[in-house]
């Protein structure tokens, strides 16, 4: 399967006047930037599971990784390109049991599932393009806390998310201390690794070098630069996988009767990279993409607040942290650190062949893990 180029709209579909699915929209006002400037008229899409009690005191928030979104369960269809990315941990009898719990889930600031990104119309109701301003992982906590206010959630029971997830979850213990119970940080960092932002360039000039970008501002134009997408995700997704997968599920095995030799043909995994390239240049937006791998990068809880033990002194949460040991975008040293960091911090192993990936894939161990913080059925 190969990419083709087609309007960015169809990543936007939202946008577009299509049916919001089960989003919900919170429309906060300006939002102060870390790095300067307010990003005025933000909306946030969210989807919930549950209900609040009375006390408020039962609420939970589910943090998204790059490429994911609100929709952490459930069916695709109108309004969602594609089913739920964690599907099997919420609802009554799961892990985040709906109960007993009242679940969030925020598509982040930037995004192109709902909540204001480069996509949206900016004041003069022009997209926004290559005007979005730059914004951090603070940026996106700091939105976050808004739409808890506006839920009227004064403190969260537990925060969770993984990889990029994971950062906004690190980011809201330090931050907002007094507003989280527990966290949970699976396959993530304190920090983005110099390694990191090397793979992250690599994506990012793939998607700067299509002609198609048009420095960002694409929306009018017949064609985006999915090609570029898709070549930033192929990278990415090598990353997301360990090379035992990799080698154990395709080898070298050709893909179906083509032939790589000379033939022009692909291997299997080279058939493997083309599809998720082109299942995400169907559903997103290459400049949220740029915008949320920046953030990324951005991602330092130790930035202004005297080094990672200064920072993470901060963290009165019951911290649980949670590695994969196949993962090679963010190993297990990583989760280590975080744990050295912070007393009572607890640390869990994730068994997976998968890679970075296994923090998606391995559900009952995850689940098992999440059940155990919060005392509900693995």
């Amino acid at each position: 399967m190969t990419t083709t180029s087609r309007p960015p709209t169809t990543s936007h579909a939202w946008r577009d006047g299509d049916p919001a699915g089960n989003r919900q929209f919170v429309e906060l006002g300006a939002v102060e930037l870390e790095r300067g400037g307010v990003l005025p008229g933000v909306r946030v899409a969210y989807e919930s599971w549950g209900q609040l009690n009375a006390a408020g005191d039962n609420a939970i928030l589910v943090e998204h990784a790059l490429t994911g979104d609100s929709h952490v369960v459930g069916e695709a269809g109108p309004g969602h390109p594609t089913p739920g990315w964690w599907d099997g941990l919420i609802g009554p009898g799961r892990p985040l049991d709906t109960t007993r719990f009242f679940v969030v889930a925020a598509n982040v600031l930037g995004g192109c599932q709902g909540t204001t990104g480069p996509a949206s119309a900016a004041p003069d109701g022009v997209p926004w393009g290559s005007r979005f301003p730059f914004v951090t992982v603070r940026d996106q906590v700091q939105t976050e806390a808004l739409l808890a206010d506006a839920l009227g959630i004064a403190r969260w029971r537990l925060v969770l998310g993984g990889s990029m997830g994971g950062m906004r979850v690190l980011e809201w213990a330090v931050t907002h201390p007094e507003r989280v119970a527990t966290a949970i940080v699976l396959a993530s960092t304190a920090y983005a690794t110099a390694e990191q932002i090397a793979w992250c360039q690599a994506q990012l000039l793939a998607i700067r070098s299509d002609a198609q970008f048009r420095g960002g501002d694409y929306y009018d134009a017949p064609a985006g630069p999915e090609a570029g997408l898709g070549i930033a995700r192929r990278i990415a997704h090598i990353t997301y996988r360990s090379e035992l997968e990799l080698h154990e599920r395709f080898g070298r095995a050709p893909q179906g009767i083509e032939d790589p030799l000379g033939g022009h043909g692909r291997y299997a995994v080279e058939s493997y990279l083309d599809h998720h390239a082109g299942k995400l240049g169907g559903r997103f937006d290459a400049n949220s993409y740029v915008v949320l791998t920046e953030a990324m990068n951005s991602h330092d809880v130790a930035r202004g607040r005297g080094g990672i033990a200064s920072a993470l002194a901060k963290v009165t949460a019951e911290l649980v942290v949670v590695a994969v040991d196949s993962d090679r975008l963010y190993p297990p040293r990583l989760s280590d650190e975080i744990v050295a960091a912070v007393p009572g911090a607890q640390l869990h192993t994730v068994h997976s062949v998968y890679g970075h990936d296994g923090f998606l894939i391995e559900l009952e161990q995850v689940g098992a893990i999440v059940a155990g913080v919060l005392g509900t059925p693995a």
